[in-house]
């Protein structure tokens, strides 16, 4: 059944779990693991309307809708996916996957390592990268009985994980949508990450990644973490705009220069110390570590020599990719190598660059040429499906 646009989504989180082992990267293994995942729209009797969304960083599988009773739940592209929205649930099955080694309900450093009873895996957990997330996704659909995707879409991290989709599965995907990403990090980006994780190690309620078992959580090294990374969410324009000098509203009208080297007392000081407080009282240490690794080792063309065209010939399915002139952490730049390695190939891409002055965040921001540009794109995958859609079914 579907949704008309401005009724209530009610997002209802799931789980599937896995006894097989998935054998990771590094060299090690996962078993006994769990995907926490949300599904919405209906999926058709041939499941040909699927659509997978891949999270950024932080973010998680509640990508949309709100739940039950919960006010302030929507989910974090709810601007993007959704009844009457440019992912249109009235037409495709979208499904968002938490990763693994995430805190927010799939299987990661919090919970239980069935290799060592009665503890938590902690620092313990595995390596993780892009690519086993992929494949973890790959089982996933599996279990919901999906061969092949309409489309695979991300924004940043998601972008990567689009994109290596594409490269791992290149018959499972007919579409992907690759966001304010890049097709490796540079090393600033790397630099940032490593800036972000130094703090959180060096936390002294770290405790090497084994602070649950003494009762702490190192609150300081992710705020600091957060204050790092939300800087280089954001341009300096939108800084500016925001904030630009001004003082906090106590200290207007007074000397400043009486207050402690520690005292907040520029507006953008505030903002960050808000972000990062935030931040630390949901956000798991050991699950930071991972992630940012993860982005910093995606890099497809390493096995080519640093040649992303080389690297990108196994991509089959038609591309859109979208950056932002303000992103300088995923610039246009990025972006547009991306571009040039797949019509090397004689691939099928579109490309909008769009100018917003919102910085990295744009992607996730209402902007109505991105909006519309999205919107766009996935009127053309509905109607490539139109020809052998049948009734659809809804599934539980």
């Amino acid at each position: 059944m579907g949704f008309g646009l401005g009724m209530p989504m009610i997002a209802t989180p799931q789980s599937q779990y896995f006894a097989d082992a998935l054998h990771l990267q590094s060299g090690a293994s996962l078993r006994d693991y769990s995907l926490s995942y949300e599904t919405y729209g209906t999926l058709n009797a041939d499941c040909s309307n699927a659509v997978l969304i891949c999270h950024a960083l932080n973010a998680s599988h509640h990508v949309a809708g709100t739940y039950a009773g919960q006010a302030n739940s929507e989910g974090w592209w709810d601007n993007m996916i959704g009844p009457g929205k440019p992912v249109d649930t009235n037409r495709f099955f979208v499904i968002g996957v938490n990763n693994l080694g995430s805190c927010f309900g799939t299987t990661g450093p919090m919970h239980p390592n069935p290799d060592v009873p009665g503890q938590v895996y902690g620092a313990n957990f595995p390596v993780v990268t892009v690519e086993d997330w992929v494949n973890a996704q790959a089982l996933l659909l599996d279990a919901l009985g999906i061969q092949t995707l309409a489309a695979v879409m991300g924004g940043s991290l998601g972008g990567m994980q689009a994109l290596s989709w594409t490269l791992q599965y290149p018959n499972r995907v007919r579409h992907a949508v690759v966001v304010a990403s890049a097709p490796n990090l540079t090393a600033e980006n790397i630099a940032f990450n490593e800036v972000a994780r130094r703090a959180i190690v060096t936390d002294p309620d770290f405790h090497g990644g084994h602070f649950y078992e003494h009762g702490t959580v190192p609150k300081r090294g992710l705020r600091i973490a957060r204050m790092i990374g939300h800087i280089t969410y954001l341009s300096d324009d939108v800084m500016n705009e925001k904030f630009g000098r001004q003082l906090k509203q106590a200290v207007l009208g007074e000397d400043p220069y009486h207050y402690t080297t520690q005292d907040v007392e520029f507006q953008i000081e505030s903002y960050l110390r808000y972000q990062g407080d935030k931040f630390a009282e949901y956000f798991d240490a050991n699950t930071y570590l991972l992630i940012t690794r993860a982005l910093d080792y995606f890099d497809p063309a390493l096995a080519f020599g640093g040649d992303l065209s080389r690297a990108l010939q196994r991509a089959t399915c038609k591309f859109l990719l979208v950056s932002f002139t303000t992103d300088w952490r995923f610039s246009p730049k990025r972006s547009r190598e991306m571009v040039k390695a797949l019509l090397d190939n004689q691939r099928d891409v579109s490309y909008a660059e769009i100018d917003a002055p919102h910085g990295h965040d744009a992607f996730l921001l209402d902007d109505p040429r991105y909006l519309g540009v999205i919107r766009s794109y996935f009127d053309s995958v509905a109607q490539e499906n139109t020809a052998t859609a049948h009734v659809g079914v809804t599934t539980p």
